[in-house]
This record gives structure tokens, sequence and C-alpha cells, in this order.
């Protein structure tokens, strides 16, 4: 069971899910309905499954399907439940600086990520992590922990445990938006917040009325002289090109200019000699519809 396809990328052509294309090859029938209505769910009946499991799916399902399986419903969450329920637990985790993530199976329940918990596994966070590395690492995880899961529910031997509503954080749904750099924020908070979002939306601000795209980067140790958030003070020849935030300086090693290849700093200065002593915009203010 998987979402309809999309269209995507610039030619808006219709894309399967991985979901979808992995079940083809291994000759499993895919169901991708448009909405969970009742001629669905007599669809999802005639299965006769004992058990439903959920990943991403990013739908809410009726209690009147969850009925459908004898056996209930699990979901794998990548992140250590009841931290950061939500759409985004990755990219939070990495934004908020954490020592460890991991994945959690739990039950399926009418609100978002609150059922009862039955497996947790953690997973140490080294501070280099982006978004696109650690996605895969906690698939895997999660993969293993949930086979395990349905075997011990099989058996019998699983215990359940009610999540603590007083320790729950949340993360929001990511936007195009989300990756518009506030230069008032301090650079440790910005390198965090360039990692959480590769490979989407990518950390950006605007240059001569263009998104640029900061790839890679981190905060800069060497102090420089004072100068207004967003301001392009210079380059370090080993570590990328400096901007000034609202506490220390980030160095950006890899950019990338609107509709253009993405490059090393030495590169992208190479052809737009004006990018130091610029102002960058951003800000949580900046807003751009297109």
């Amino acid at each position: 069971l998987t979402q309809a396809d999309a269209r995507q990328g610039r030619g808006r052509r219709a894309a399967g899910s991985p979901v979808k294309a992995k079940a083809q090859s291994l000759g499993l029938p895919v169901l991708e309905p448009a909405a969970l209505d009742t001629a669905f769910e007599e669809t999802v009946r005639s299965i006769k499954a004992d058990i439903l499991v959920s990943a991403a799916y990013g739908r809410i399902f009726k209690r009147s399907f969850l009925d459908l399986f004898p056996s209930g419903g699990l979901n794998v969450h990548p992140s250590l439940l009841p931290r950061f329920r939500g759409p985004s637990p990755i990219q939070a985790a990495i934004l908020e600086g954490d020592a460890q993530t991991g994945v959690t199976i739990q039950r399926l329940a009418r609100r978002m990520d609150t059922g009862d918990i039955l497996a947790q596994a953690a997973h140490p966070l080294a501070g280099d992590e982006t978004a696109a590395s650690l996605t895969p690492v906690l698939a895997g995880i999660g993969a293993n922990l949930c086979l395990s899961v349905l075997e011990q529910l099989e058996a019998g031997a699983v215990t359940a445990r009610v999540q603590d509503e007083d320790a729950a954080t949340y993360c929001r749904l990511i936007t195009k938006e989300s990756g518009l750099v506030d230069f008032s924020r301090d650079a440790a908070f910005l390198s965090r917040l360039i990692r959480a979002y590769v490979p989407w939306p990518l950390a950006h601000a605007f240059w001569r009325g263009k998104r640029v795209f900061f790839l890679a980067g981190g905060p800069y140790e060497a102090p420089l002289d004072p100068a207004s958030p967003g301001t392009v003070a210079g380059m370090d020849k080993q570590r990328g090109i400096l901007i000034h935030t609202g506490n220390g300086i980030l160095f950006i090693s890899h950019i990338q200019l609107e509709y253009k290849k993405a490059l090393p700093f030495r590169d992208f200065l190479n052809g737009n000699h004006d990018f130091i002593g610029s102002v960058l915009e951003g800000g949580a203010g900046r807003r751009d519809d297109s």
C-alpha cells in the first residue's frame, strides 16, 4: 500500500514511490488508492491480511480501516518517541544537535505517533550527519527492528509501553521555505540547518534576487571584524566562503546558485567575484512563492 504516483521534476512526470518499485520487482501486488474510502476498505478486506505495517505513509488511518487487521497496525517511526512526534523527526534530531536518535516501533493510534511503544533502538549521532546520510541508516535499523517485533508478536512475547505525554516533543512539516537561512541565528545552529536540509529543501538565501544554496559548511573558529549578519566577509583557502551570523562566522565549502551546478567554493568564487562583500538576504520574514 503506497501513495498514488506523484508528478515530480521540471517535466512534471508521474513517478511512483520507491516502495512501489521494490514491490513490483518482488512480484508483490501494489495498492495505491487516491483515498482510503469505503470502496478501498472492501478491497483490503478481501486480502484478509493479519497486520498492517506503516512507514512514512503520511496519512492517519481511520478506525474502520485499522479494524480490518486482526492483529492491528504497527508504525515504524525514525525517532525515540515520544521525542519528535510528527513528519520530520530525522531533520529535527539534526537541527536540535541531539547526541542520539533512533527508531521506534509503535502501535498505530488515531492521534499521530501516540501509540504504545513495542520496541526501540538507539543510534548515536556524530554531529556530521545529513538527512540524506542518516535516513538510510535509520531505515535499515527500522526494518530489522520491525521484523523482530513481528516475530515476537507471533510468539506472544511483546510488552507494550505507554508513551509519557509529559516528555513529548513535536516536529513540523518541512516546506520549501524551511531552508531559508535566518542569519541572525548563530553559526552553530545554521551549520546544523545546512545538514538537516540536505537533500531538500536545502539551506538557502538570496543574492541578486536568486536563491543561493548552501550544501556544506560549519562554524568558523577564527574571529573577524564585526559586520551585519548575512555579510560575506571573505574566504578561507581551506574552509570556504565566510559569512557573518548573529553569533560567529559560518563557512560554506560547497555552494550552488539557482539553476546552476553545485560547486566547490573556489570554483563558485571564480565565476562570481563580487560575491565577497555582498550582503545576502535571508531571514524568517522573506517570502518567495515562485
